[in-house]
C-alpha cells in the first residue's frame, strides 16, 4: 500500500528529489522585489518554463524561512517509483 510521510531533513529531501531526476526550482515571478523567496517546487524534465531552477542552499533557506516540511511518497500502489510531493506547513 502506498503511504506518504511528512519529511523536513534536507539530505533527506535532497536524494528523495534526485533519485527521481528532481532539481530545487521555484515558480517564476514568485520571489520577492529582492529576488528571495518564492513558492517552492522540483523540477523533474527541465522543460517547464513556469519554474526557475535554484541552487539547493536558496531551496533549503526558503523553505527553513517559510516552515515547511515535504509531504513525499515513496512508491505507488503497484509498486512503482513516485513523484508524488507537496510542500505543506509543519
Amino acid at each position: 500500500m502506498s503511504q506518504a510521510r511528512s519529511i523536513t531533513d534536507h539530505q533527506q529531501i535532497m536524494r528523495w528529489a534526485e533519485a527521481r531526476g528532481g532539481r530545487p526550482a521555484r515558480v517564476r515571478d514568485t520571489a520577492g522585489r529582492s529576488g528571495e523567496g518564492g513558492v517552492l517546487r522540483f523540477d523533474f524534465d527541465g522543460e517547464d518554463a513556469s519554474l526557475e531552477r535554484i541552487s539547493w542552499d536558496e531551496f533549503f533557506r526558503i523553505f527553513d524561512q517559510s516552515g515547511l516540511a515535504l509531504l513525499e511518497q515513496e512508491e505507488t500502489r503497484d509498486g512503482r517509483t513516485s513523484r508524488f510531493s507537496k510542500f505543506v506547513n509543519r
